[in-house]
């Protein structure tokens, strides 16, 4: 029989201090070995890559990389319009960073990684043009109150003309 508790309906889904440790120090050692291997790919060559966020599975063995090309936000980037393709060519070569990955960090498993592009800033970019929409702003525009009691200098009954 285990010893373990069944793990109930209100922890279910959450994220353990274990990987979020894990998920860090896996980021942080992803982003030395891409900084130090060259990867030879046409999809690749001259490509930044920011690891924006690592997720651990809860046993620590698969590992979902979010990723964002340098300025693939901007349009007259280079990288602009071939996220998919960097992505794609990352997943390919996952293998390989996974065993460089093993001779960075001291876990019992190197996890296998699997690299998706992350969408939190299209997400951020859409909610600032939202919040700049002039319609929007009138929404949110609340005019200063004046107190005319504070405004009068003692001894007048208003305001001076």
């Amino acid at each position: 029989m285990s010893n373990r508790k069944p793990k109930s309906k209100s922890t279910a889904g959450l994220v353990s201090q274990r990987q979020l440790r894990a998920s860090e120090l896996i980021r942080h050692a992803l982003v030395e070995v891409m900084r130090e291997n060259e990867i030879r790919d046409e999809a690749l060559i001259g490509v930044s890559v920011t690891v924006t966020e690592v997720r651990l599975s809860p046993d620590l063995k698969h590992a979902t990389c979010f990723v964002e090309p340098l300025g693939a936000g901007i349009e007259t980037s280079p990288t602009a319009g071939h996220i998919d393709e960097i992505v794609k060519a990352l997943n390919a070569h996952a293998k390989f960073l996974r065993g460089a990955l093993g001779r960075h960090i001291d876990m019992r498993f190197t996890p296998d990684l699997r690299f998706r592009h992350d969408e939190s800033f299209a997400a951020a970019e859409r909610l600032n043009r939202l919040l700049d929409d002039p319609r929007v702003r009138a929404d949110s525009f609340v005019p200063p109150v004046e107190d005319d009691e504070d405004d009068a200098a003692p001894g007048t009954t208003g305001p001076a003309s």
